[in-house]
């Protein structure tokens, strides 16, 4: 269970969008009337929500120094803004050096098979290999990427090598 309120329809866990409740007008404060219980309800099943399709994942932050070290970053097709807000695509907690909102941004072209460092329009500054960046930088893999006091290894699945299939 979590909060729709602080997480929308999207699960904060496994990042599936679920399907919100009926907002209903019953006498007990808005509660969902429920069916008799049966023997098949006993089973315990997981409610996953309709899923509109799997985003593939095109690669990797993995936070090599700072708070979340270890913690992997998923990276996916076109814009990831990153920083510490929900709405970010890449939320990473724990480093209040890193900005709120769009501390920085990866992107991947899908069309050019490239990823690209570019940076955010927050005050703080983002860091490729140790230079810092004030104009779109190419990744390349394990290139190093500083955000406030953490430091991150890009790994690439997507590129020369492997894309996922358009359809």
């Amino acid at each position: 269970m979590f909060s729709t309120r602080r997480h929308g329809n999207t699960c904060p866990y496994c990042n599936l969008a679920v399907e919100s409740p009926p907002s209903g007008n019953s006498e007990a404060g808005g509660a969902i009337p429920r069916a008799p219980r049966t023997a098949e309800d006993d089973r315990t099943m997981p409610y996953l929500g309709e899923t509109t399709g799997i985003e593939p994942v095109t690669g990797w932050m993995v936070c090599i120094e700072g708070p979340q070290m270890g913690q992997d970053y998923r990276i996916m097709a076109e814009k990831n803004f990153i920083g510490r807000s929900e709405e970010m695509h890449v939320r990473i907690l724990g480093d209040n050096t890193i900005s709120r909102r769009n501390h920085a941004v990866i992107v991947y072209d899908p069309k050019k098979r490239n990823f690209y460092l570019l940076p955010g329009d927050a005050s703080g500054l983002a860091y490729h290999n140790n230079e810092a960046v004030y104009s779109p930088v190419e990744l390349a893999a394990y290139d190093v990427i500083q955000l406030g006091r953490s430091k991150f290894i890009f790994i690439p699945l997507c590129g020369v090598h492997f894309e996922w299939e358009q359809q």
